[in-house]
């Protein structure tokens, strides 16, 4: 037992702990405070379930490498890797989905306010997580406890079929989702700025400081999804020509693997670092003693709030 898995060890610890943590007060908080009155609450619902469900299956993968040996038959192996593969990419559809929503209530939610409903959300959602059994699929049949190890069992299917699966697995879970989402953003802040510039009735600094949101955001989230999982992507085409990659680079892989799944931890902090909604929120549970809190409905808040677009000023009272 080396430093280095040790080191790892308990950074996948300190990774399964956050991300429970966090998705569950997410979870807790839509529940209890906001009870999915809105579509974007609802998408942000299922994306923190679908990160929380993610972590699940962190600690098999942590043992694995940890001991270098699969000990849980192939049944567990192929349960693990095939629930592990729906919440990512329910994951990842839910956030692209998001900035849809995103870009809908920011430019023209009275245009777009029949389809941005909780019920609509809510089929749209069960949607996704059917539509992520789909790319997992081959998941059940592929993945064994092949020589000691849960992967990919190298003697199934050909070179152009693994070539194939790895192919169709980065475009549905990275590249779409990636263009799709930079895309949405990249739009939403030029009409943003577009609309500022044009408009006389609203104050300039209102407008800015709307404008910086959102900018924050587009950044944050675009360069945490890519930090996370491109190297993953990009580190299993590297070993698929290869082959001798994943022996020579043993500890490289397992940094890549646990940065996959940070991504789902930081998530919830993603929330609490950009949304006063979800801020007030978290201290609303973590700090029930010190603070209430008192919701105003009106129905112009959804332009300037990002993340909360239930139309209502959620006001922490001390």
């Amino acid at each position: 037992m080396d430093g280095f898995s040790i080191a790892m060890a308990i950074l996948y610890l300190i990774i399964c702990i956050l991300g429970l943590a966090g998705n569950s007060l997410v979870i807790v908080a839509i529940l209890k405070l906001d009870k999915m009155a809105s579509a974007t609450t609802v998408y942000i619902f299922n994306l923190a379930l679908a990160d929380g469900l993610f972590m699940v299956s962190l600690p098999f993968v942590a043992i694995q490498n940890f001991k270098n040996r699969w000990e849980f038959g192939d049944l567990l192996c192929k349960l693990v890797m095939v629930l592990d593969g729906i919440n990512q990419f329910t994951s990842v559809f839910c956030l692209t989905v998001m900035s849809i929503d995103r870009y809908m209530a920011l430019v023209d939610p009275l245009r777009f306010s029949s389809w941005r409903t909780p019920a609509r959300a809510k089929i749209v959602s069960a949607i996704l997580w059917l539509f992520s059994l789909i790319p997992v699929l081959p998941m059940a049949l592929h993945f064994s406890a092949h020589g000691g190890l849960c992967t990919v069992d190298p003697e199934l299917g050909s070179y152009s079929q693994r070539l194939g699966f790895l192919t169709y697995t980065f475009v549905l879970g990275f590249a779409l989702p990636f263009m799709v989402i930079t895309a949405s953003y990249t739009t939403l802040l030029i009409t943003l700025r577009s609309q500022r510039l044009r408009s006389a009735r609203s104050p300039i600094h209102a407008s800015q400081h709307l404008e910086r949101q959102v900018t924050k955001m587009v950044v944050a989230v675009v360069l945490v999804f890519g930090v996370c999982w491109l190297p993953f992507y990009a580190f299993n085409f590297c070993s698929l020509y290869h082959t001798n990659l994943v022996q020579n680079f043993t500890q490289g892989f397992e940094f890549v693997v646990l940065l996959s799944y940070s991504w789902s931890c930081a998530n919830p902090i993603l929330y609490a670092c950009l949304s006063e909604t979800f801020r007030r929120y978290f201290a609303n549970l973590l700090c029930p003693n010190k603070r209430s809190l008192t919701v105003h409905c009106n129905v112009d808040t959804e332009q300037y709030d990002m993340n909360d677009t239930s139309g209502c000023d959620i006001s922490v009272l001390a």
